[in-house]
């Protein structure tokens, strides 16, 4: 009995380093990210380039069909993630109104460490929070589409000669300004769903969590920063723009 008490306060410990872990990785990251992006190319301040260009270009185009349509797409890839998120949170609920059921089964799959009760119900806490950020962040994502969507609809024709040229810049920089807000919440719901994978290993064992954690972070960081796809957005951007955004 003591032998299997001492395992289950060991469990415990390890428990709470794996959780602190988890938001030491996650919120550090979040800041990182973000210092990084000032001074070094990334998805996100190379795609804000992107975004300036075309609401400049949108300017310069009397038929703002396939600006609208872009901007529609992009605020349906916010909605179905959305949507995704509140059926994920459905599920959790009801699984913390079933613990002792799902510990009951999870207690016959080898190498799984149930712990005991509350432990399991702040594990599926955690994912739960995990999840309605990841819905906020994309209902906010889609709200600022929307609002960038108005921002095209109300963009002066070429032909208005009493729009000054500054007036047409400053709706361009601000269009640009709300897609790029729109475009960085969907990024942060987007890696809330990379989060919830760690956090699923969680109830496997918390070393295994703190591992996929970091991994999560690293492959992150790796997409963000080094990947193949920046360098090829980065192909027609000098590094002095991008530093300039």
């Amino acid at each position: 009995m003591n032998s299997e008490r001492e395992v289950m306060e060991g469990m415990e410990v390890l428990d709470l380093i794996a959780l602190i872990w988890f938001f030491l990785c996650t919120v550090g990251y979040t800041h990182g990210s973000n210092y990084w992006a000032r001074t070094r190319p990334c998805l996100s301040n190379t795609l804000d380039l992107y975004r300036g260009d075309w609401m400049r270009r949108m300017l310069m185009r009397d038929a703002r069909i396939a600006d609208a349509s872009v901007v529609g797409n992009l605020e349906r890839n916010g909605a179905f993630f959305a949507s995704s998120s509140l059926l994920i949170l459905a599920g959790l609920l009801t699984a913390l109104g079933y613990a002792d059921t799902a510990m009951s089964v999870f207690a016959e799959v080898p190498w799984v460490a149930t712990g005991n009760k509350l432990m399991w119900e702040i594990k599926l806490v955690l994912l739960c929070a995990v999840f309605i950020y990841s819905f906020f962040k994309f209902t906010w994502s889609m709200r600022q589409y929307n609002f960038c969507s108005v921002l095209v609809g109300s963009a002066p024709m070429t032909f208005e000669d009493k729009v000054s040229s500054g007036a047409r810049e400053a709706l361009a920089s601000n269009a640009t300004r709300i897609a790029n807000l729109a475009g960085d919440a969907f990024n942060l719901g987007l890696r809330s769903y990379y989060y919830s994978m760690a956090v699923l290993t969680w109830f496997i064992h918390p070393v295994l969590f703190m591992v996929v954690t970091t991994l999560v972070v690293l492959v992150l960081y790796h997409r963000e920063f080094r990947s193949r796809a920046l360098k090829a957005l980065r192909a027609g951007k000098s590094f002095e723009e991008t530093k300039g955004s």
